[in-house]
Formats: structure tokens, C-alpha cells, sequence
């Protein structure tokens, strides 16, 4: 495949930048993908650790942003499962 890639891009060479964006894409799509596979809301192991969630801080902070809220003076409302 690699070589029609290659064989193509010296005939056509105006697609060297598209074949250059096509990969570049596809790999941030795969890294965030591994991202959003590691959070904490992920449970990839249900025999031993079925809810992880519930074993998260009541300061881990689940946004990005959060202007008004001071996370580490947060109190944590509900029981310990």
C-alpha cells in the first residue's frame, strides 16, 4: 500500500499535502481516542474494580474549566460504597 502511496505522490505530487494531512489526522484521532480510553470513567477491568468512578476524590475536578468553583474545599455529600 505504501508503495501505490508513494508511486501515486510522484505522479501527482499537488497530493504529497493531502496524503501529509490524512495521516496527521489520523493519528490525533487515534491519540485521542487512547485518550479518552484512560479516564476515569472507563472500566476496563469490571471483575475487580466495577465502579471507579466511586473511588475518584470529592476535589478531582471532572471539568476543564470551572471559574467558580474551589474544588479543594469541596465536601463529599453522599456514602462510601
Amino acid at each position: 500500500m505504501l508503495k501505490t502511496v508513494y508511486r501515486h505522490a510522484k505522479k501527482h505530487p499537488g497530493l504529497i499535502p493531502q496524503f501529509f494531512f490524512m495521516i496527521l489526522g489520523m493519528g490525533g484521532a487515534s491519540l485521542y481516542l487512547i485518550r479518552l480510553a484512560q479516564g476515569p470513567h472507563v472500566s476496563w477491568d469490571r471483575k475487580n474494580n466495577p465502579e471507579p468512578w466511586n473511588k475518584l476524590s470529592p476535589t478531582y475536578q471532572y471539568k476543564l474549566v470551572a471559574v467558580t468553583t474551589d474544588y479543594e474545599k469541596l465536601k463529599k455529600e453522599g456514602p462510601d460504597f
